[in-house]
């Protein structure tokens, strides 16, 4: 495994455990040379998924790409990235778990956006802002009073 800090090849594994699903490996890992620690994760490989895109094309699932959009609207937020991490973790489980290995981005952003809203309102309204392409301030209001009167109910 190469060090993201130093780019060597060698490191030892410190620690590993299971994650909470039981379907990853988490290993936390230093460095033999520069002696810095990071953290990877070990999955049974399975049937490729595929992401069905709005103008209908395909492509792979990538979990980075997840992981970037959740990052950037997560952004000095109290959200740690085991929490970012445990998203993506349950989003792809689930996509795998369908029969027929595909799942739209329509989707993953519903899906990304229900986990937002009970973690933290600021990082789900700016997912939401990039995710629903808000044509104006109007639209953008209508989501906050949505989102505002659903917490009342749930109160």
């Amino acid at each position: 495994m190469k060090c993201p800090f130093c780019s060597n090849i060698e490191s030892k594994v410190i620690d590993s455990r299971p994650t909470e699903e039981n379907t990853n490996i988490r290993r936390r890992r230093e460095c033999v040379e520069c002696g810095k620690r990071f953290t990877t994760y070990e999955k049974v490989e399975s049937i490729p998924l595929r992401v069905v895109k709005k103008d209908k094309s395909r492509e792979m699932f990538d979990s980075q790409k997840l992981i970037n959009g959740l990052v950037k609207a997560c952004e000095k937020r109290p959200v740690s990235m085991e929490q970012i991490q445990k998203i993506v973790d349950d989003i792809e489980n689930e996509a795998y778990s369908m029969l027929d290995k595909e799942i739209t981005t329509t989707r993953i952003g519903e899906r990304v956006m229900d986990e937002l809203k009970n973690l933290d309102d600021v990082a789900y309204v700016r997912f939401a802002s990039v995710y629903r392409q808000f044509k104006d301030i109007k639209t953008f209001m209508e989501e906050l009073q949505t989102m505002l009167s659903d917490r009342d109910i749930h109160k």
